[in-house]
C-alpha cells in the first residue's frame, strides 16, 4: 500500500505542488521587481557617476565650466526627466572672483520619444533659486572671449535639441564690486518662457529693483541660428509704477552681434504718450548705453528723495546719496519731448543732452520752456571720488515762479514773473551737506507778482505791539508786488545780500543780511516803508518811512521780527522825527493815533503804542524775548498785550508826543 502511495499520481502531485511554489516564487520577484522598479521611475534613480560626464560635456560643448555640488537623479515617470542640484556655472577664464552663476536646482521634462530618437525633446526646463553674481568694472577692458570646442562626430549638436518651455522661480540679480565695497541686488525674478509652433517666443516675468516693483513681457519670433546678426522684430511691454508713471509699451529691430545690442526702428507709448528713436548697448565688460528717443510726453516718476525735498519746511536729509553707480556704466543721451514731466514739474518743450563716462555726468538744456518762459543751463556731477561734487549753471527768462516753485521746491508763497541767474557749487554725500557746502551767486528778479498768505503792510503795523513770531500767514492774505529783487553771494551754505528791494502798491521794503542756507535761518535786517495810496510808488510824497530798521532772524519758516533798536540809539532826533511821521501810516482810520482820531489823545496813543515798539526793539535786542529757538519766546496772543514793564516807556513818548 505503501509503495502504491509513490505511484504515478503522487509523482505527478508533487510535481504539480513544486510548480506551483515556484509560481508563487517567482511571481513575488516580478512584484518586488515592479514595485522597486515604480519606486525608482518616481522618486528618481540615483545617477551621481553621470555628473562628472555632464560637466565634461558641457564645457566641451560651451566652453563655460559646469560644478554638479549636489545630487543628479533620472525620472522615467511621469515623464522623462533630469534633475541636478547645487550647479554652479563661471567661464574658467574669468579674472573676476564671484563672477558666477548659481542654480538651487534645475530639472528638465523630456518625451520618451525625443530620448529615442536622439534629438531630445524638452517639454520643460524648470529653474529654481538662480543667482547670478555679476561684477562691475570702473573702466573698460578688453574681455577675452571663451570658444567652444566643436561636438566629437556623431554626437547630437545642442541646435538639434528642441525646448518648449523655461521656468525660472524665485532668481537673484548680484551686481557687485569688491574694491569699492558695492553690492546691489534685483530680487524676486520670475520668468516664464514658451515657444509656440510658430516658434515665437512669449516671455513673462516679474522683479524688484530695490522698493520697485517690474513686470515686463516679451515676444519675438526664434533667429535662424544659420544666419547671424539678423534682425529680429520684437514686442516688448513694461509697467515699473516707482520710475514711471505709466505703462511701457513699444515695438523694434533687434540685432545681436556678440557683445553688442543694437535696437532700431524703435517706436511705442508710454502711457498715452509716444515715442520713436533707437539705442545701442554693449555689454562687453563695462556696460555703454546709447539712446536717442523723440517723446510727445514723457512722465517720470519723482524719487522718494525728491518727494521729501517737496516740504519746504522740512530739514535737509541725512540719507546718502546713492549716486557711486554712475561709475559702473557709460552713456550718451539725446532726449527731445513736447512735453517732459518730472514727479509734479511740468516742462514744454524740452531738450536735453547728456554723457556719462568714468563717474562724470554732464547734462545740458537748450530752451526749455518752462511755465511760460525759458530756461537754459548745465548741469555736472562728478561721482568718481567719495565725496560728489555738483556744478549747476543756468538761466531762467520769463518763468512763472509760483508752478515752479511749488512743484519742484514744495513754495507756494511767491508768484510772478521770475528772471535769475545762478552759478553754484558744491560737495557732498547727503542733502544737508550739499546744501552746507553751496558757494557761488544767484541773481533773483521778481515781477508783477505777490506774495501769498502774508500782508506785509500789516505786519509793519503790529509792529507797534510788539515782537512778532512767524510770516503771521493767513489764508485770504497778499501783498501785491511790482518788483522783488535780490543778489545773493554764497560761501559755504551762507548766502549773503545787500540788496533786497520790494517794492508794492502799498508797501516798500529794502535791505539785506545772511541766509544760512545749512541751517535754515534768517539774519536779516530791513526797513519797510508804508504808502498812502495804491498808485504805486511813484508819489514819494505819500511814502511813510518806519524809522526803525526791522530785524527778521531764526528759522525761516517761522522767525522773529522786530524793531531794531539800534536804530534809535544811533541817531534819537532823526528817529524821533521819523517815529512822529509813523503816526500817519501805522494806523488805519479810526484806530488810536490816527489823524481821525478826535481829541487830544491822539498824539497820546501814538506816543504809547511807539514807546510799546521801542520797549519792544529794547527786550528783542537783549534777548528777553529769548532766543528764536527757546521756548520761552513770548506766546503769539500776548504780542498784542504791552509789557507792565513799558509803561515807562509809554509815558515818556505820551509826553513828547503831547507837546
Amino acid at each position: 500500500m505503501g509503495n502504491s502511495l509513490r505511484g504515478p499520481k503522487f509523482w505527478l502531485w508533487m510535481i504539480r505542488k513544486t510548480d506551483m511554489k515556484a509560481m508563487k516564487i517567482a511571481g513575488g520577484i516580478v512584484a518586488a521587481i515592479i514595485a522597486v522598479a515604480a519606486l525608482l521611475l518616481t522618486i528618481g534613480i540615483p545617477v551621481g557617476f553621470m555628473a562628472s560626464t555632464i560637466e565634461r560635456r558641457v564645457e566641451h560643448e560651451t566652453g563655460y565650466r559646469l560644478a554638479i555640488k549636489g545630487s543628479t537623479r533620472i525620472a522615467l515617470w511621469p515623464s522623462p526627466s533630469i534633475t541636478m542640484s547645487e550647479v554652479t556655472l563661471q567661464v574658467p577664464t574669468d579674472e573676476d572672483a564671484g563672477n558666477r552663476l548659481t542654480i538651487g536646482s534645475i530639472r528638465a521634462d523630456m518625451t520618451l520619444a525625443g530620448l529615442w530618437s536622439g534629438q531630445p525633446d524638452i517639454t520643460e526646463i524648470v529653474i529654481d533659486r538662480p543667482v547670478a553674481s555679476i561684477p562691475l568694472h570702473r573702466q573698460r577692458r578688453p574681455v577675452a572671449k571663451a570658444t567652444a570646442a566643436a561636438p566629437a562626430s556623431g554626437t547630437a549638436n545642442a541646435r538639434d535639441a528642441t525646448i518648449r518651455r523655461i521656468t525660472v522661480s524665485d532668481g537673484t540679480v548680484t551686481l557687485f564690486n569688491t574694491h569699492d565695497h558695492v553690492e546691489d541686488h534685483i530680487e524676486g525674478i520670475s520668468v516664464r518662457a514658451a515657444v509656440g509652433a510658430d516658434r515665437h517666443l512669449s516671455l513673462d516675468g516679474n522683479a524688484r529693483a530695490g522698493s520697485h516693483p517690474l513686470t515686463f513681457n516679451l515676444t519675438a519670433p526664434l533667429p535662424d541660428s544659420s544666419q547671424p546678426g539678423q534682425a529680429i522684430p520684437v514686442q516688448l511691454s513694461l509697467e515699473a509704477p516707482g520710475l514711471l508713471q505709466a505703462p511701457v509699451s513699444g515695438k523694434a529691430e533687434v540685432r545681436i552681434n556678440g557683445s553688442t545690442l543694437r535696437i532700431n526702428n524703435l517706436s511705442g507709448a508710454i502711457g498715452n504718450g509716444t515715442f520713436d528713436g533707437w539705442a545701442l548697448v554693449d555689454f562687453a565688460d563695462k556696460p555703454l548705453v546709447k539712446l536717442d528717443l523723440d517723446c510727445r510726453r514723457l512722465a517720470i516718476a519723482a524719487t522718494a528723495a525728491q518727494a521729501r525735498s517737496d516740504d519746504a519746511s522740512a530739514a535737509w536729509r541725512n540719507d546718502d546719496f546713492e549716486l557711486i553707480g554712475l561709475n559702473y556704466v557709460d552713456g550718451q543721451l539725446r532726449l527731445s519731448a513736447d512735453e517732459f514731466n518730472v514727479g509734479s514739474a511740468h516742462f514744454a518743450p524740452a531738450a536735453i543732452e547728456a554723457s556719462l563716462e568714468s563717474g562724470k555726468l554732464n547734462g545740458r538744456l537748450s530752451n526749455v520752456g518752462a511755465y511760460g518762459g525759458k530756461a537754459n543751463g548745465t548741469v555736472e556731477i562728478d561721482a568718481s571720488s567719495d565725496t560728489p561734487v555738483y556744478t549747476i549753471r543756468g538761466y531762467l527768462d520769463g518763468v512763472r515762479a509760483l508752478p515752479l516753485l511749488s512743484s519742484t521746491a514744495g513754495f507756494d508763497k511767491l508768484d510772478g514773473k521770475l528772471q535769475a541767474t545762478i552759478d553754484v557749487r558744491s560737495q557732498g554725500q547727503s542733502q544737508q551737506a550739499m546744501m552746507s557746502n553751496l558757494s557761488g551767486t544767484v541773481i533773483a528778479n521778481f515781477s508783477d507778482g505777490a506774495i501769498r498768505g502774508l500782508n506785509v503792510a500789516q505786519m509793519i503795523r503790529s509792529l507797534t505791539s510788539g515782537t512778532l513770531s512767524g510770516w503771521q500767514e493767513g489764508q485770504g492774505k497778499i501783498t501785491d508786488l511790482s518788483q522783488l529783487s535780490a543778489s545773493f553771494r554764497i560761501d559755504k551754505g551762507q548766502a549773503n545780500t545787500a540788496d533786497i528791494n520790494l517794492i508794492g502798491p502799498l508797501v516798500k521794503v529794502t535791505g539785506g543780511g545772511t541766509v544760512d542756507l545749512g541751517t535754515q535761518t534768517l539774519a536779516l535786517h530791513v526797513e519797510p516803508k508804508l504808502v498812502m495810496t495804491t498808485e504805486g510808488q511813484g508819489r514819494k510824497s505819500d511814502q511813510v518811512a518806519f524809522g526803525i530798521p526791522v530785524v527778521v532772524d531764526g528759522p525761516w519758516t517761522n522767525p522773529r521780527i522786530y524793531p531794531d533798536i539800534s536804530g534809535i540809539l544811533d541817531d534819537p532826533d532823526a528817529a524821533y522825527a521819523r517815529l512822529k511821521q509813523l503816526g500817519k501810516g501805522l494806523f488805519a482810520p479810526g484806530e488810536p493815533g490816527s489823524d481821525n482820531t478826535a481829541g487830544d489823545n491822539s498824539l497820546d496813543s501814538l506816543g504809547a503804542a511807539i514807546g510799546n515798539l521801542i520797549q519792544q526793539g529794547l527786550k528783542a535786542s537783549q534777548g528777553r524775548n529769548g532766543t528764536p529757538n527757546s521756548p520761552s519766546a513770548p506766546d503769539q496772543n500776548d504780542l498784542a498785550k504791552p509789557d507792565q514793564n513799558s509803561r515807562p516807556m509809554n509815558d515818556i513818548m505820551r509826553q513828547l508826543f503831547g507837546r
